[in-house]
């Protein structure tokens, strides 16, 4: 197919070479900064532009990679002169519905966090997709399967949950890993020494609930470890939140809810941090 790629970020850039090595012919890139659409160009084909209007007319599909904020700016744009072209978005959390009165249209969403200096095997990636009828799922399915096998169709409702999912599970999951590695090099240690547990960690949900593979001192409030630990993060409060608001999630989550608190005393201690997790 001829590919028309709107868009030059790192979503685009891995996704256009992937194309390309499956044997579609991507015709054009577009970025704001020409250097950007010139650098992907030069790997995958077609000629670079840093204005919408230089675009062709026609091709199979237009694959629009743009940030969220800037998507219904670049179709307004896009769609002068190619009435009838079908537009494909790749963002999770944007309904079908941001095409307007255009059409065809669809959504062909690769469901992974890239960076342009790491490879990334596409073929393992979960695609999802949506059109906005036969000729848009039938096109944006061609291309999905070409380069990955997994994919699913999802509505916009649907992906707007998915993609909220992904946001806990890698973007949060990031975060946690940056606070980590700054405890540990504010005391002279590197975040490698962490890199076994993670992969363990990693390994584990493969093949159990997250739920039940849930470990630490807030499973079970253990409330010595987690006062002082609190204290290490005195000096930080925000971080210091984020710990609290974790501690009491995981806990509210977590089996141990269901079983036996032991003593009175313990009982009372567990029925607060309850609480507390439901304020």
């Amino acid at each position: 197919m001829k590919v028309v790629f709107v868009g030059a970020g790192r979503l685009a850039t891995h996704f256009a070479q992937a194309l390309r090595a499956s044997g579609h012919d991507i015709v054009a890139v577009y970025s704001r900064t020409l250097s950007s659409a010139k650098a992907l160009s030069s790997v995958v084909g077609g000629f670079a532009t840093d204005s919408l209007s230089s675009l062709p007319t026609e091709a199979d599909a237009f694959v629009i990679a743009v940030k969220d904020s800037a998507l219904a700016e670049v179709l307004d744009l896009l769609g002068q002169g190619r009435e009838g072209q079908l537009f494909l978005h790749t963002a999770g959390s944007i309904a079908l519905s941001v095409f307007g009165q255009h059409t065809p249209c669809g959504v062909i969403y690769p469901m992974q966090t890239f960076s342009k200096e790491r490879k990334v095997d596409f073929s393992r990636i979960p695609i999802f997709i949506e059109g906005d009828g036969d000729h848009a799922l039938r096109v944006a399915r061609q291309l999905a399967t070409s380069v990955s096998s997994h994919v699913s169709e999802l509505s916009s409702a649907d992906r707007r949950h998915l993609h909220l999912a992904a946001v806990f599970a890698c973007n949060f999951v990031n975060h946690c890993y940056t606070l980590s590695a700054e405890i540990l090099e504010r005391h002279g240690m590197t975040f490698d020494v962490m890199l076994p547990l993670i992969a363990e960690t990693a390994e584990k949900v493969a093949s159990v609930h997250p739920r039940d593979a849930q470990t630490g001192p807030a499973v079970r409030y253990d409330e010595n470890v987690l006062n002082a630990q609190r204290q290490l993060l005195a000096d930080q409060p925000t971080v210091q939140a984020v710990y609290d608001l974790m501690s009491k999630s995981i806990h509210q989550t977590s089996n141990f809810l269901d079983e036996p608190s032991g003593t009175a005393e313990r009982k009372l201690q567990i029925s607060n941090f309850k609480r507390d997790c439901h304020d």
